[in-house]
């Protein structure tokens, strides 16, 4: 099972429709994935409509017990293969700014009892995308305390680069802490304009910071994007032109995260940046 956080910490970039277009594409692809929406403005388990399944992320987190995990994981409404812990406002009760590790290890707990079943003969989950909330409190840190992986992901704008340089800040400081296998997976840049030249001015400037740590598959700006989750289709079904577009960046971006090896030793070039910059290396290939 791997296990992604994706996470800025500026909201309005794009981080839910990153999820949802990489479940889009595992989906097509036929890899088993759980969605765990700890966003509590829950905007993944709405566009995916899972079944009401009486319990939610929050009710996870009060009491852990596999019945009441069971109970909160539905099938999307997408189809068979992307099953969601249904997320809830009411997980912002447990957003505490200044959590303690017991706290910030109950979603590694979870995730391990959802290991546990597929011992117990349950289909495993091959991919487990943490949608995290747009804010540094305990949410996102458990998740990144639970992770293999971070997925960054950002807008080509001014204050959108600086979230995300306060993110990779904050993925460095869960590894040292409390995840040592943590590595950064990327940065994704969404919602580029081509003929902006703010926007490739952004780019730029993202690349002399991460170097190649940013991705090389950038995601074009298309109203196709908004008018499938408004009608709760995985981007892969909506059929336009700028559908299609956006939906083969998402399968290039999957296939690089499914190659993702939490082992996997970071190039010459990641470890350069990584030093001089002081941020956790392990960009992937």
């Amino acid at each position: 099972m791997h296990t992604v956080a994706v996470l800025s910490l500026k909201g309005g970039v794009g981080k839910t429709t990153v999820v949802l277009g990489l479940a889009s594409a595992a989906l097509r692809r036929g890899v088993r994935t759980l969605v765990v929406d700890l966003d509590p403005q829950c905007n993944a388990t709405t566009t995916l409509e899972p079944e009401d399944s009486g319990a939610t992320l929050a009710d996870v987190l009060d009491d852990p017990r596999r019945s009441v995990l069971a109970s909160a994981i539905a099938p999307s409404g997408w189809g068979e293969g992307v099953d969601v812990l249904r997320g809830s406002e009411d997980a912002e009760s447990h957003n505490d700014p200044d959590p303690g590790l017991s706290r910030l290890s109950r979603l590694g707990k979870v995730l391990q009892k959802v290991n546990e079943w597929a011992a117990d003969g349950e289909l495993p989950y091959q991919l487990v995308l943490l949608d995290c909330p747009p804010s540094l409190g305990q949410l996102t840190r458990s998740a990144l305390v639970a992770a293999d992986r971070a997925m960054l992901v950002t807008e080509p704008t001014l204050y959108a680069v600086a979230g995300v340089q306060r993110a990779f800040e904050a993925v460095q400081n869960e590894r040292e802490r409390h995840n040592p296998e943590l590595q950064p997976l990327g940065v994704v840049v969404n919602r580029v304009r081509p003929r902006s030249h703010e926007h490739q001015f952004r780019i730029n400037e993202l690349r002399e910071i991460f170097g190649p740590l940013v991705m090389p598959v950038a995601l074009p700006d298309r109203l196709a994007v908004q008018q499938a989750q408004g009608a709760c289709m995985p981007i892969h079904q909506w059929g336009t032109p700028g559908a299609r577009e956006v939906a083969l960046g998402f399968n290039l971006l999957l296939a690089r995260v499914l190659r993702a090896s939490r082992r996997r030793r970071p190039t010459p070039e990641e470890q350069e940046y990584a030093d001089a910059r002081g941020y956790p290396a392990g960009g992937s290939t």
